[in-house]
Parts: C-alpha cells; structure tokens; sequence
C-alpha cells in the first residue's frame, strides 16, 4: 500500500520532472519506450505467474493478449514516432496566406493512469506506452483487484523506466481516492461505468481532460445463411477467452427459435472438445476474479433455462461455460454488463425484430453480426448504433493495434489513437 504522503511526493516528483523538460525529448522518450519493452520481455514469467495468481490466466493468454500487445505497440510507436510527433504543416487561408501554420503536438504534463482488473498488465500499462511516446510523466495505479499483478508491475517498473518521471501507485478504494484528489493534468481510466463517474465527477473538479475506456453489451446476430459451425466456435473463442472477462466478449444472442437449438446443439459439442467432459479440470480456461463476482454471476444463472454448463463452484472461483434459454429481455442478466462465461439467447425472427431490440436498450459496445448474406450485414450496420462492429468473427478487433485506425468499442490506446489521445495540439502561426 502506498500512503498519502508516497503519493504526493510521487506527484510531486512526476511534476517536477516534466516541468524540467526531462521527457520532452524524442531520444528519451524512445530509450524509455525500448525499456519497458525490455521488461515485458526479461520478465515474462514474472508477470505470467502473477497472471495466474490472479486469475488462474492459461500462459497462451497471459503472452498473447497481455504481454505480446504491449511488446508489438511498443514496436509499432517507434516505427512511426517520428512521423507523428514531428509538427504539421497546414495549408493556409487567405487569412494566413504570408504565414506558415504549423501544428505541434505538446505533452498534457502528468497523466494518471488507473488499470483494471480483468487482463491487469494490459490495461495498466497499455496506455503508458502512449503517454511515454507523448512526452508525459506518468502516475500509474494498477487495479488492486489482481494483487499480484499491481506487486509485480510496482516491483518491476522502477527498475526499467526513469524514477522521477514515472510511478507506481498500490493500494485499494482509499489510495484511489485520495489520488483523485489530486490535480493531474490528464486521467485515463478503463473499468465499469459505475466508478467510471467517480472518476469523471473527480476529474470535473479540476476541469482536467479524462479518458474513459468502459463497458457495455455486445449483442450477436446471427440468421440462417451462416456456417453454424464455424459462427459458434467463434462466438465461443470470444466468450471463454479470459472467461467472458472482457468489455467486447459477446454478451448475448439474437436469432431464430430453430438457430437456437442448433446453436446449442453445435455448442455443447465444442465446447466438450475444447475443455473436455470437466471443463473445470482444464489448464485452458481462467477463474472468475473473486468471490463477489462469482455470487454476482450465479444470480444470472437463475433467470433462465441452463441448456449448456451451470456448473459452479464458489470456492473454487469457477463458473462453466453456460448457455441460457428462456430468458426474460427484462432480467438483469440482460440489462447488466454480464462480464462472465454465461451466454444467453434471446428469440427473434428476422434482422428487422433484431434490430428493434437492440435498439430499444443501451447502445452496444460492439456488435457482432454473423450472416453470409450483405445485404442483411449492411442493414445491421446501417440501423444500429454501437461502439464498433464485426462481421462473421468477434474480437478481431484486437488486431487493429497498432494501424492508424481507432479499435471499435473503445480501447483507444494503440499506436496512433494512443499518442494522440495523451497530447494537446497546438497551433503556431
């Protein structure tokens, strides 16, 4: 835990160093970027045995979607950091038609990065890269939710970044508190909505820029031209990755009453060959992250038919793979943010009835849409509104880190949206 007293002086040191000019150099920022990629490799076994602590995160995972993101932005910005901190030029007017525009782009100062829970190395240190590449002093509070993760990251960090321009801050509710209290001059925060306010209410104090990465549904549709073999071995891939843990795992189904039951059908036979006849034997699926979110998940268990999984078992922080049928659009299995490896089906008969039920609710953070047919893609598209969307796959778009290109329902940290977001531009004439 950190106390009151380490945080201001973290702060403190984080605001004296940027106002000395310690990061706004373009050599620093990449000797500091090239070293923290330096840790994510000397130390893989460290985080994924704190990763497993955690979560009981299968080693595949814990490298391919925690560690192996961070290492590829981090090679991503340094190919193009050049490019993109270097000012830009913009055509003038007849009002600036004897001047020379240009368009710089200045680090915010020190930035505040609060982490989350569910994949703890990525989302904590995901947008530090950005910030670094930015030229920003960086506060970073790893979610205490996963303490071996947030003990690994505060034991690691010092010893590869510069320690007066970047901090690790552990602790609980009150440490987050009393951060927030503070005046940073930019706050990025990825978690549930609910604190997602805390932080915006808190930010609002000090009219400091924030940065809300949140949850959400993500509704899948799916009509009768797919391969359903392969829709449900994606749809699964996507929901059983960290355990249905992540803001864009799918949440519930849209489809016919018959697509239903071959659904399930195909379902309960993938799922017996990827995690066998005990699925809570297998190395390959992770836990739920504590006990209250193993309570808060079996409630939903109860406001349907359990046509696949159900299995639970508290002390173990285990829930199985679970479809529900039968269940009311009313329920709060389908009004809350699931964030877990239960899968409901709600009956609908067309895309036009999809598409009134999902928008009659909150709009998504993604939608999935599986049909082989474009004109019911493009219909989708074209009367729903969401975060982003993905047509024939689900979480695919992970793989737009590092483009130039926003990733849908959120995430916007990588590469370019990661740099930009954390700088101010600034016009020169």
């Amino acid at each position: 835990m950190s106390s009151s007293e380490d945080m201001k002086r973290a702060i403190q040191r984080a605001r004296e160093a940027f106002q000395c000019g310690t990061t706004l150099s373009i050599d620093f920022r990449k000797r500091q970027l090239k070293a923290l990629k330096r840790m994510y490799e000397e130390n893989e076994a460290a985080f994924c045995s704190a990763l497993a602590q955690d979560l009981k995160k299968p080693k595949q995972e814990a490298i391919l979607l925690e560690l192996n993101l961070l290492k590829d932005d981090i090679t991503y910005i340094l190919s193009r950091m050049d490019d993109w901190i270097k000012p830009e030029k913009i055509a003038p007017t007849i009002m600036t038609m004897f001047d020379q525009p240009l368009v710089y782009h200045d680090p915010y100062g020190v930035v505040l990065v609060l982490g989350a829970w569910n994949y703890p190395v990525q989302l904590a240190l995901l947008p530090v890269s950005g910030a670094i590449a930015a030229g920003n002093c960086v506060i970073i509070k790893p979610s205490e939710v996963s303490p071996a993760t947030a003990e690994t990251i505060a034991k690691l960090l010092p010893k590869y970044l510069d320690k007066e321009c970047y901090h690790v801050i552990c602790g609980g509710i009150p440490e987050t508190t009393e951060l927030l209290k503070e005046r940073f001059d930019y706050i990025f925060y990825t978690g549930s909505t609910a604190v997602g306010k805390i932080v915006r209410d808190a930010a609002n104090k000090n009219l400091t820029p924030v940065t809300l990465e949140l949850g959400g549904k993500s509704p899948v549709y799916i009509d009768d031209s797919v391969d359903m073999e392969v829709a449900v071995r994606r749809i699964l891939w996507g929901k059983c990755i960290n355990l249905g843990q992540t803001c864009i795992a799918p949440d519930y189904i849209l489809c016919s009453k018959q697509l239903q039951d071959k659904f399930v059908e195909v379902a309960r036979r993938v799922l017996e060959e990827w995690y066998g006849t005990n699925p809570k034997a297998s190395p390959d699926l992770c836990r739920v992250i504590n006990e209250k979110h193993v309570d808060r998940l079996s409630e939903y268990l109860k406001e349907g038919t359990v046509a696949v999984g159900g299995e639970v078992d508290r002390e173990q922080l285990y829930i199985a793979p679970t479809i529900l049928t039968d269940v009311s659009p009313k329920s709060k299995v389908m009004t809350d943010e699931i964030f877990g490896p239960i899968l409901p089906i709600i009956s609908v008969e067309s895309a036009y009835e999809a598409i009134s039920f999902i928008n009659a609710r909150e709009k998504p953070l993604v939608l999935y849409i599986f049909s082989a047919l474009e004109n019911i893609q493009k219909l989708l598209l074209s009367h729903t509104s969401s975060g982003g969307s993905c047509v024939n796959d689900t979480m695919i778009h992970l793989s737009g880190r590092g483009a130039q290109l926003p990733v849908p329902g959120g995430m916007n940290v990588w590469g370019l949206c990661g740099l930009s977001c954390l700088c101010v531009c600034l016009l020169v004439m």
